[in-house]
């Protein structure tokens, strides 16, 4: 549950990157008040910690299921 959890929140994060690089659009920011939002700040850091998480997934025996 936790992984699924961390990889909707870091697809939530490559959706905004995207959204930055494509049209100069921060999503995050525009739904929490600007990015020094107490909120925004809290779903960066969140999306930052699901993507160290992430990483652990890379290196997991998928056969143990």
């Amino acid at each position: 549950m936790l992984d699924k959890i961390a990889l909707s929140l870091l697809i939530i994060g490559g959706i905004n990157w995207g959204l930055i690089g494509l049209f100069q659009f921060d999503l995050v920011a525009w739904i929490f008040g600007g990015q020094d939002a107490v909120l925004s700040r809290i779903v960066y850091t969140l999306v930052g910690i699901c993507a160290l998480w992430c990483i652990s997934l890379l290196f997991r025996d998928r056969d143990s299921a």
